[in-house]
């Protein structure tokens, strides 16, 4: 137990910060369509719109002041405790609503995950008291109860304080804007921005305080302090221009990509490889930024994502001018600096390398916990057949997760696997429809609820992670599995892994039948030290296995889980090879009964192998039975070994 304490990750301030903004984003992203549709109904019909039409302008109010926060309400309720804390989050949101005259967006993101985690511990002190028959009469007024004391309390209390707040942030946004000094907000969010805080920022704090001021004026330059695509658009141009290497190369494509495709992370490595180039971000903000105040420009509703179209389509009528000035002198202004760094700094030897180990950096930036391959963190079944639906899921599913898809897309077409569908979703959106799921590390946790039947991948990088090798060889060894044709993928079995004379992957005295552990902890220490016994690992990478595990839990379905080290203890690592303990009366497992725990260490890409022959083990219940049966090694053995035939 004390080796786990000593394990545990430290989640830093950033990281820390990175969820907050988040889940704050999470509750406004899933409703941005909502907010598209309020901005063209009023810039149609309200009396300077293109078509004024009274009776269809009076739409204009109710939604903005009823349906927009209600919808964040329910959606932030919900994140903390599914539908029935949507419902409660919703009704209490109407308090903050009624006992304002201002669109309660803040309100709405307060009171909805507020009361949804209240209901949630009040549902949890008497889960499993209630005598049968009563559960729908406890459950209904219960969620009533709450639902309307929450709305008297955000009437008298919270709709008054945030009213507050929002005057404040408004009077300082005047106060900004009146003396010049609104385009030095570009200093931190720039930065911010390269730090995965974007949709924090954009959709977190300066769309809620937008939406208020659009309202009142028919539109908002805060909008597009962060959506802006002037200042990464003249990153990459600089790069086409004065680059080297493969920066150079990959960095028309890029621009596409982040001007047109609204990815603005696709231009954040050429960032990192050089970070003195935040001044060129930094500059092409601030100059946007005042262009817009110089031109009274704005938007009247979110431009999401950040490309050229959505700042078009969101742009009041009096403000096109204005927002294409802004665009093209943030451009020019990022161009020039970015231009000047790259011509007088001294470039790395090489390239190629630099801009690799910026992708790196970019995933610590992101929040990076111990990761090893995002299969072994898979929680829920293995699949049981050929993965032939996967999806990318980010908090908006236009971003990040539209590039990784396009990627992972590509591969599976070189594989020959064409028969793979791969999408990209807004974790909001996601349904338990799929085979395998993808998500960064930090976002994980709350697709799984959602996907619980699905295998799921945690990446750090969208665009350039090794998981997507690793993907489409799983897929390719599910089909050899069973008996689809698929081209040969190079991977060899365990039986033919590279190892010192006389060794195996699985040994015979590295299996037991009757573990001696009754918890996860000592479960955990008993299978690293069948891998220290063999030679196969140092001593430390049973630390290294307990800090993966509080990470991200190992357990796979079928009564099986998989510790394993952590990314950085592949260097306590000697050779490839697994372990397998048998706990026939079952151990806690999160919540979970585990009877097999297997120990992986893999070197290079040799687990890849080691993992598919588990996979297709305990993906078949009737050889999941034959090993809860098995009396002798030597059966298991001849059962992992017919994996391999």
């Amino acid at each position: 137990m004390a080796t786990q304490a000593e394990a545990a990750p430290r989640t830093s301030a950033r990281v820390r910060v990175q969820k907050f903004g988040t889940f704050l984003s999470g509750m406004i992203m899933p409703n941005i369509g909502a907010f598209i549709a309020w901005g063209f109904i009023t810039a149609l019909f309200i009396p300077a719109g293109f078509f004024p039409n009274e009776s269809l302008a009076a739409l204009v109010g109710p939604m903005i002041t009823y349906l927009l926060p209600l919808l964040i309400g329910y959606t932030g309720g919900r994140m903390v405790h599914g539908i029935r804390g949507g419902v409660v989050g919703a009704a209490a949101t109407m308090g903050v609503i009624v006992g304002t005259d201002i669109p309660m967006f803040i309100g709405a993101m307060l009171m909805g995950p507020l009361t949804a985690f209240i209901m949630k511990k009040l549902d949890g002190l008497w889960e499993g008291k209630i005598k049968p028959g009563f559960e729908m009469l406890v459950d209904n007024f219960s969620a009533g109860i709450v639902a309307a004391v929450m709305a008297v309390f955000g009437l008298l209390a919270i709709g008054p304080l945030v009213t507050a707040f929002s005057n404040a942030a408004g009077a300082v946004v005047d106060f900004l804007v009146t003396n010049g000094l609104l385009p030095f907000t570009s200093i931190f969010i720039e930065p911010a921005k390269v730090l995965f805080l974007n949709n924090a920022i954009n959709h977190g704090i300066l769309t809620p305080l937008a939406t208020e001021q659009s309202l009142e004026n028919g539109k908002s330059i805060l909008f597009l302090l962060e959506a802006n695509p002037g200042p990464g658009f003249g990153i990459l141009l600089a790069y086409m221009v004065f680059g080297r290497g493969i920066a150079k190369a990959s960095a028309p494509g890029a621009a596409l990509i982040h001007f047109v495709g609204g990815i603005h992370e696709i231009y954040f490595p050429y960032v990192l490889m050089k970070p003195i180039m935040i001044l060129a971000a930094i500059g092409g903000g601030m100059a946007g930024i005042l262009t817009l105040v110089l031109t009274g420009a704005g938007l009247r509703s979110p431009a999401a994502p950040g490309s050229i179209i959505a700042v078009y389509a969101a742009t009041a009528s009096d403000s096109y001018v204005g927002v294409t000035l802004s665009v093209l002198l943030a451009t020019a202004v990022s161009f020039l600096i970015g231009s000047v760094i790259l011509k007088t700094t001294k470039n790395p030897a090489d390239d190629d390398d630099s801009l690799s180990n910026a992708t790196t950096k970019m995933e610590g930036l992101k929040g990076r916990k111990s990761s090893v391959s995002g299969l072994v963190g898979a929680k829920g079944e293995a699949p049981a057949g050929p993965i032939r639906n996967v999806v990318f899921a980010c908090d908006a599913g236009m971003g990040s997760s539209a590039m990784g898809a396009s990627v992972l897309r590509n591969k599976f077409k070189a594989a020959g696997l064409t028969d793979v569908k791969v999408t990209n979703s807004s974790i909001a959106n996601l349904t338990d429809s799929y085979d395998l799921v993808v998500t960064h590390q930090d976002l994980t946790d709350r697709a799984r609820p959602l996907t619980a039947g699905a295998t799921h991948v945690s990446v750090d990088n969208f665009m350039n992670s090794p998981r997507y090798d690793e993907i489409v060889d799983l897929a390719r060894n599910q089909r050899e599995g069973d008996g689809t044709p698929a081209p040969d993928s190079g991977a060899p079995d365990i039986s033919e892994q590279a190892q010192p004379a006389g060794e195996e992957v699985l040994a015979e005295r590295s299996v037991v039948l009757q573990g001696s552990a009754t918890n996860q902890a000592d479960a955990i220490n008993e299978a690293g030290r069948l891998l220290v016994d063999r030679g196969a690992v140092e001593e430390s990478y049973i630390a290294a296995m307990h800090e993966r595990e509080q990470s991200v839990p190992t357990y796979m379905g079928n009564f099986l889980a998989i510790p394993h080290g952590t990314n950085a203890a592949k260097e306590y690592i000697k050779r490839s090879a697994v372990s397998i303990v048998r706990y026939p009366e079952g151990i806690d497992w999160n919540g979970k009964q585990v009877k097999f725990v297997v120990g992986v260490a893999g070197v290079n890409n040799e687990h890849l192998s080691i993992l598919s022959a588990i996979a297709r083990v305990f993906s078949d219940k009737e050889q999941v039975a034959r090993l809860d049966r098995a009396e002798t090694v030597d059966e298991v053995l001849e059962l992992f070994g017919k994996v391999n035939a």
